[in-house]
């Protein structure tokens, strides 16, 4: 009996692991199939809609996947997979099924959630983002800051939401702006009008003569308040979270307006110490109360000695008893961070800084906020947490009661004071604008046959020293996002203080953008850059790929083995070569470097795709 007994067991035992080899064989081919429905549903849709290109493409291909690595083989890739409409506009360290996915333990009332948390390498994508189906080539600025195509961007929903607002208008096959926010709803134009005239600024222009440039507008909406502001030589950079209104800063960008993807939430803002002279914040929801204040502290590191801080809510006009109590402790820790009332008028107060540390040293021994640390730096940014405490000026900034800046435009072309933080003098400075002034007429020369003058708006240079690509394109009707790499010297506070704007970033991460918004990217040695760190190339050129337009244009100028590794990726990325150019030995260290011209193929995945021309 007993050897029976044991025998049903093994039988048993045999009966149970087979069970489980099966389960686990199908469970496998399972995920063959199905594990990444990007990948699966991408390679099946370009093998479907491979060779349908706007004006055809001989090297379309019907592989759906890659023929090779980059390395140094020789190997040309042949295609890239890609992605499904689920992610039209993904943001990979904006992604809020990532989130889930890797269930990230964040404090959502410290708007954690709407920061930046980028995918692990194994967990990326690697699939190019097709347009949205009949997607159209963006409307031309000046006419874009009015109007965009509805099929680039399919959201209607802040339409209906903000119907009383006047924020945006679905016409037909377009969306219109009248101009219109929450606080503004008869337009950003008279609303920036009355500020002017609280302030009592010459002709109600808020430039002031040229002392406000860079403006900083936080839950910025669509950014009519950052396009409207423009006409006055001012440039504002425009921010607002992927949150409940997640395409607001999509619809900004498509309408050719300086705008970014972000939140004051626990890290510091990606922009260096005292780089605006006036913040804004229109009804943005923001609670400035909480933790110590410590969002209007930020708010106070990034403005400049006797900048404004103009803020238009309910607790600025309100009587009831909540809105009451908000504005009497908001009012008391303006006055304890030494700001002072510049007007007050209906619903909107102006706050002004000091101009030096004086305000600072006569408080209280042991006041709320306390002065930051004095080995601390204010301009480090990237990955900072915020502090509860004030930035004051260096003794420089003290003595000179101010930023010392020039008025724009001479600001541009003037050596800045924080010039001497990098023991850089004027001459190098004029000897970068030079050189630069030069860079760019040889690529407009290159680029000549394939623009017209409105054909660039929203331009990109990846990697910024002292933004003197920027200031070479004053002529032009663009801007620039300055991006200043986070491994190399912090030189974005000179860019701000020439009257430009820009961001820090890591190029190892993706970008905090949506797909298809810049039309130009500059690329000078950031693919170098890239390698040596030991990060991936082709994660980047995919990252570049996502972040342009269909039909731009990238700039690429590094050494001449980069070039050539990237010329292998074209075919796959539905990139064209349409000029190259040595580097003329401008300086001794870019002797070995060349430029390359890329324009982005206007590829399709759907039925459609219709131009606007």
């Amino acid at each position: 009996m007993r050897g029976r007994s044991d025998e049903k067991k093994k039988r048993r035992l045999v009966t149970w692991v087979v069970l489980l080899m099966i389960f686990g064989g199908g469970l496998y081919l399972y995920s063959q199939n199905h594990g990444s429905s990007a990948i699966e549903y991408g390679s099946k849709s370009l093998r479907k809609f491979g060779s349908s290109y706007w004006g055809g493409d001989d090297d379309a291909d019907d592989s759906s996947t890659r023929s090779g690595n980059y390395a140094d083989d020789g190997v040309i890739l042949k295609s890239f997979p890609v992605c499904d409409d689920r992610h039209i506009e993904l943001i990979p360290c904006l992604d809020r099924h990532l989130i889930y996915q890797t269930r990230l333990k964040l404090d959502l009332s410290l708007m954690e959630h709407y920061e930046r948390h980028c995918p692990q390498p194994e967990r990326r994508y690697n699939c190019l983002i097709p347009p949205p189906p009949g997607y159209k080539v963006s409307i031309k600025w000046p006419k874009s800051r009015d109007e965009v195509w509805k099929v680039n961007i399919p959201h209607t929903h802040l339409a209906t939401e903000k119907s009383d607002q006047n924020w945006m208008v679905v016409k037909g096959e377009k969306i219109s702006f009248p101009g219109g926010g929450t606080h503004f709803h008869y337009g950003a134009d008279k609303y920036i009008a009355s500020i002017a005239r609280m302030l009592k600024f010459p002709n109600n222009r808020l430039n002031n003569r040229g002392n406000i440039r860079t403006v900083f507008d936080v839950g910025c909406g669509v950014a009519s308040f950052g396009g409207y502001l423009l006409s006055s030589d001012i440039i504002a950079m425009s921010l607002a979270p992927n949150d409940v209104h997640q395409n607001q800063i999509q619809f900004a960008l498509e309408r050719g307006i300086p705008a970014s993807l972000g939140v004051l939430g626990t890290k510091r803002l990606p922009y260096p110490s005292r780089s605006f002279e006036l913040a804004h914040c229109s009804r943005c929801r923001i609670d400035w109360l909480q933790r110590n204040g410590i969002l209007l502290l930020e708010l106070d590191r990034v403005l400049r000695p006797g900048g404004y801080f103009a803020y238009s809510s309910p607790e600025a006009y309100a009587q009831d008893e909540e809105d009451l109590r908000i504005w009497r402790k908001m009012s008391a820790l303006v006055e304890r961070m030494c700001w002072k009332i510049a007007s007050k008028q209906n619903q909107t107060v102006i706050w002004v800084k000091p101009l030096t540390n004086d305000c600072y040293m006569e408080r209280a021994p042991g006041t709320e906020p306390p002065l930051c640390k004095s080995d601390e730096d204010p301009d480090a940014v990237w990955g900072v947490a915020m502090e509860a405490c004030i930035t004051p000026y260096s003794d420089q900034q003290h003595r000179a009661r101010g930023s010392g800046l020039a008025p724009w435009p001479a600001r541009l072309t003037t050596p800045p004071p924080r010039l001497a933080d990098f023991g850089y003098t004027n001459e190098m400075f004029e000897k970068d604008m030079e050189l630069w002034q030069q860079r760019v007429e040889d690529y407009w020369n290159l680029l000549s046959p394939k623009i017209k003058p409105d054909t660039l708006r929203n331009l990109m240079d990846m990697k910024s020293h002292m933004g003197s690509f920027a200031g070479a394109l004053k002529n032009k009707d663009v801007w620039v996002m300055n991006v200043v790499p986070e491994n190399g010297p912090n030189t974005l506070k000179i860019i701000y203080d020439r009257g430009l704007i820009g961001t820090t970033h890591d190029w190892c991460e993706a970008f905090s953008t949506y797909p298809r918004t810049y039309d130009l990217l500059h690329a000078w040695t950031i693919v170098s850059d890239i390698e040596a760190k030991g990060c991936s190339v082709e994660d980047l050129l995919i990252e570049m790929d996502r972040i342009l337009r269909p039909k731009g244009f990238i700039i690429v100028r590094d050494k001449r083995p980069i070039v050539e590794l990237i010329k292998k990726y074209l075919k796959a990325l539905h990139w064209e070569a349409i000029a190259t150019a040595d580097s003329n030995g401008e300086s001794e260290q870019d002797e070995d470097e060349m430029v390359l011209i890329i324009q982005k193929k206007v590829w399709l995945t759907s039925e459609s795709f219709r131009s606007s021309e």
